[in-house]
């Protein structure tokens, strides 16, 4: 039989086989182990209690839960790069280099350490914590009012596929054509709404009653079905881009008590109240909407495609489907089953011994209540029961015969009893890799003990966390390439971002998808310490090789001894290392070496003028034209000034002849004529003209 192509009815039928397949499979075989983990989580046990007695439970998996947390959140938020895309050439290291800034850049952005938090506490406890990461579109809506409007210009407006025409008001209006006749204009008033796009990556961490795969699943790219059912309100599905009358009469999810309703009310700790319609408003009520995932071979051609099916409601109703390029989902494990896509929780291989410990712990309390506070014997009737039954101190009992009242002694075997609680202590560091000595905890194992003694006996205890990191940074790793392939393929505008404490450009839109991942957290990336000490070590390396063979050495750039510089800031947990060493990248390093061989050839020139003979000689007779000139400068100043004086000195001399020859003059004119001359008048204006020249 040839593969034929599948209509929308077809397709509908094997979308909802197949999810109603994979639900049934988690509800019956998974749900129930989270829902016992998630109660042991809380302080619950399964082992039941008499009245009267101890009802102490031994918190076994909570404290196991929570002492591994701190090591897992350390050793992935100390490094400032837990994931890194690795070059497959020369040509791919700047790229790599953006790609790695950028993408630690958006997952920091979107909340990632509330993202791994949540999806680390799932691993721990429920098997499997589930990371979703998508490119959401959504359709804004705005709404616009324009008025006074022609035919042409309303048409310009309303022909827009985004746009829906609320309200329209005609009206007619006279105005004068060329010819200055009156005629009748129509005017139009519309009022529209507009959808506006917008998009942005998110990053969720998914609750494990919403996830769902087929039980024959392996791995997530070889499943059968992977699909994420959760609820939203109708007004977002509106705004998603689907229809109010396809979305407005879907159910919800938990229409009819489910496993994965009793997990999200253990988890939670408290059912949800079911708003009918949100007092009035239908586009605020809640169904269900499921995204799934799934390999069909829709157009007939032989070979599946991965294809993205949206169903809506508990019967799953087809509502759109797509081509796609990958999953979008990233799950983490701390203790992964070989060829099961379900691995083992930290809570399940305990939760035993949490009984265990809780049966015995109970014994404990209730022989030392008993020891304390024993039982007594009383003969009916020759004894005040009251007085009996009051345990105030110094009261008094009556009775009418003494030995009425005997205490039942119950002998004290609680310390006996407390080598077994030990051992189950023992048993659940074992199992786990949490001991009190690993965390610093047991004075009696750390006195009297060498630094290295004690450092082997908390690496030894920390292996098996340190698997559990290994495990998880896998989960890290898948989540950062589908961050990758979403930025390639959704943005399209270059983006301005620090990297190296410089502002760059980056175009995402130039990257390669299938760029390696390589993971720098987990076994066999050291502790902080032996960290440090390496990089001093590369450091002291770097320096020398540099100073002794310069910087054109071919092994050790500025750029090199900077980036050591700067991890071994970060191994000390400093991150703002720009604030201590200026950026430095080759392209800076480059116009350093230039401005340097410029300086150097500037200095070398002049010392060959310094020591060239023929350029000697002539720097000297430049020098003594120089002198010369000077000196015949400074004479014909002095030239000038002597030649004024004399001007000055030959002008005095003639004035003083001319006052001598006046009054000779005045002298004659009064003898011979009778007539006084006014000399002061004269000598007054003579003075003045002095002053003048002078």
């Amino acid at each position: 039989m040839e593969p034929q192509a599948k209509d929308r009815r077809t397709i509908e039928g094997i979308v909802q086989d197949a999810i109603t397949q994979a639900r049934d499979f988690v509800e019956s075989e998974i749900t129930p182990d989270r829902i016992k983990a998630q109660r042991y989580m809380d302080g619950e046990c399964d082992i039941g209690y008499e009245d009267g007695r101890s009802k102490v439970v031994a918190t076994k998996v909570r404290d196991t839960v929570k002492a591994i947390k701190p090591s897992l959140m350390r050793v992935f938020m100390s490094t400032a790069k837990p994931v890194e895309f690795v070059p497959r050439g020369p040509e791919d290291v700047a790229m790599c280099e953006s790609a790695t800034e950028y993408m630690h850049y958006v997952f920091s952005k979107n909340d990632g350490y509330r993202v791994i938090n949540d999806a680390f506490h799932d691993a721990r406890v429920k098997k499997m914590g589930v990371v979703k990461a998508y490119w959401e579109t959504r359709y804004h809506t705005e709404i616009f009012t324009y008025t006074d409007l022609t035919e042409e210009e309303m048409m310009v407006i309303v022909e827009d596929d985004d746009v829906e025409v609320l309200e329209q008001i005609t009206e007619t209006k006279i105005d004068l054509d060329p010819m200055g006749m009156e005629i009748e204009i129509p005017k139009y008033s519309i009022k529209i709404s507009r959808q506006m796009p917008t998009g942005q990556l998110r990053i969720d961490s998914v609750p494990t009653e919403e996830f769902f795969i087929d039980s024959q699943a392996r791995t997530l790219d070889d499943a059968y079905v992977v699909a994420h059912c959760t609820e939203v309100r109708v007004g977002d599905l509106v705004e998603m881009g689907y229809a109010y009358e396809d979305v407005f009469d879907l159910d919800s999810l938990y229409g009819a008590e489910t496993s994965s309703q009793a997990e999200d009310i253990e988890r939670r700790g408290y059912s949800q109240d079911d708003y009918e319609d949100a007092e009035g408003d239908p586009s605020m009520r809640l169904v269900a909407l499921t995204e799934a995932y799934m390999r069909m071979d829709v157009d007939g051609t032989g070979v599946p495609v991965l294809h993205r099916f949206i169903c809506g409601g508990s019967n799953f109703k087809l509502l759109d489907f797509e081509p796609c390029d990958m999953l979008p989902f990233a799950i983490f494990e701390v203790q992964p089953e070989p060829h099961s896509i379900y691995g083992r929780s930290v809570a399940e291989q305990i939760w035993d011994d949490q009984d265990a410990a809780t049966a015995i712990l109970r014994g404990i309390l209730d022989n030392v209540a008993l020891t304390n506070n024993p039982r007594l014997g009383i003969v009916d009737g020759a004894v005040n029961v009251d007085d009996v039954l009051n345990n105030e101190i110094g009261a008094i009992v009556r009775m009418r015969a003494p030995g009425s009242v005997q205490d039942l002694a119950v002998p004290f075997v609680a310390g006996q009893t407390l080598t077994a609680l030990t051992y189950m202590d023992q048993l659940v560091e074992g199992k786990t890799g949490v001991t009190r000595a690993s965390m610093g905890l047991d004075p009696d194992a750390m006195q009297s003990t060498t630094k290295a003694a004690v450092t082997a006996t908390v690496q030894a205890a920390a292996g098996q966390v340190e698997v559990m990191v290994r495990n998880l940074s896998d989960g890290m790793a898948r989540l950062f390439k589908i961050l990758l392939d979403l930025h390639v393929r959704n943005v399209d505008e270059e983006l301005m971002m620090r990297i190296d404490g410089d502002f760059k450009p980056v175009d995402p839109r130039n990257w390669d998808t299938d760029l390696d991942v390589t993971i720098n957290v987990g076994l066999g990336t050291g502790r902080e310490e032996e960290k440090m000490v390496m990089l001093n070590q590369a450091l002291q390396q770097q320096i020398m090789v540099y100073q002794t063979y310069g910087p054109q050495n071919g092994l050790v750039s500025l750029t090199n001894i900077r980036n050591t510089m700067a991890d071994l800031l970060d191994a000390a947990g400093i991150r703002n290392d720009d604030r201590y060493f200026q950026p430095m990248n080759p392209q800076i390093e480059q116009q350093m070496m230039m401005a340097q061989q410029q300086a150097q050839q500037q200095q070398a020139m002049m010392a060959q003028q310094q020591t060239d003979p023929a350029t000697m000689m002539m720097q000297a007779e430049n020098m003594k034209a120089q002198t010369r000139a000077q000196v015949d400068m400074m004479k014909a100043q002095m030239d000038n000034q002597r030649k004024v004086q004399e001007m000055l000195m030959d002008d005095d001399l003639q004035r003083d002849k001319m006052a001598q020859d006046l009054l000779v003059d005045a002298a004659t004119v009064a003898g011979k004529y009778g007539t006084a001359v006014d000399v002061a008048a004269i000598k007054a204006e003579q003075e003045r003209q002095r002053q003048i020249l002078k």
